[in-house]
């Protein structure tokens, strides 16, 4: 009989200081805030969570018409300044959750263009995040994700850049070297998360080794889907779940080591879950990393 693989979690996995933080604090907001609580958008990319958030005491408002009164949160990935401003305006308590290494962003963002700089920002044009930084930029921004979006763009002699932070290096890097052929000055502030960092180099680690890789965390969340590209690079057998519900046995045949990692919006009940099930699918895997 086939021993039992070997299910290996990253080193660098799930929920980051800011994730940990927006959710402490909107657990405590349940608790003391003046009701009713609800998030601003969902406080993080993980739909599982925001339906915890839901059966904790914490509702969900996609606008400030759909909190009339009691508490708004600010999710992690922050607002532009104009929202948290109206918001106090109709009288409600705001809770600011923001990430501060987002906040980060915001600060370079504004700085760069009080320097003078036309502002580029690297990231997902319409993402949450990036909205907040487009925010705090005067207007005088734009985003790109891939240097082909600088073809169409009217630049400036000084560009300033910053990054979503949940970008890659290499996104960044390509960006940059395309715009050093086209003004005479690019001053970068180098805004991607050392979380991100850490969980995209061992996500790669462990699946240029992997049989398997599962990535757990939320579809529509965007340093998930990259740590899902990451893998998928590095181990075709790659798949990315939210729910540990969607583990497939058949996925597992014939694995001798199976990865396991998780996006920065992932808790850790969540990846515990996912391992257990592996556990279950794949005979009562003993041997966990």
């Amino acid at each position: 009989m086939p021993s039992a693989p070997i299910i290996e979690v990253a080193a660098h996995a799930g929920v980051c200081y800011g994730v940990e933080r927006a959710l402490s604090m909107a657990h405590e907001a349940a608790a003391s805030a003046p009701a009713p609580v609800q998030t601003l958008g969902p406080l993080i990319h993980n739909p599982l969570v925001v339906r915890e958030l839901g059966e904790a005491g914490v509702g969900l408002a996609d606008t400030l018409d759909e909190a009339p009164a009691g508490s708004v949160i600010i999710r992690a990935h922050g607002v532009v300044p104009a929202v948290i401003d109206e918001a106090r305006r109709r009288g409600l308590a705001v809770i600011d959750a923001t990430c501060p290494y987002v906040k980060r962003v915001h600060k370079a963002a504004e700085r760069l263009v009080d320097q003078g700089y036309q502002l580029i920002v690297v990231g997902e044009s319409g993402h949450p995040e990036v909205e907040g930084i487009m925010g705090h930029a005067d207007g005088r921004a734009h985003v790109v994700s891939t240097p082909d979006d600088l073809a169409t763009l009217e630049l400036e002699r000084r560009v300033g850049v910053v990054v979503q932070t949940t970008q890659t290096q290499a996104a960044l890097a390509a960006v940059v070297s395309a715009l050093l052929t086209r003004v005479d000055e690019v001053r970068v502030v180098n805004t991607i998360c050392s979380a991100t960092q850490e969980r995209q180099a061992s996500a790669a680690a462990l699946a240029g080794r992997a049989d398997v890789m599962v990535v757990v965390g939320g579809k529509n969340s965007g340093n998930t889907r990259r740590l899902a590209e990451i893998c998928s690079a590095r181990c075709a057998a790659t798949h990315h779940i939210e729910d540990a519900s969607e583990l497939d046995a058949a996925w597992f045949a014939g694995a001798v080591l199976i990865g396991v990692t998780a996006g920065a919006s992932t808790p850790a009940a969540h990846i515990e879950r996912a391992v257990a099930r592996i556990r279950e699918l794949t005979g009562g895997a003993d041997d966990v990393r």
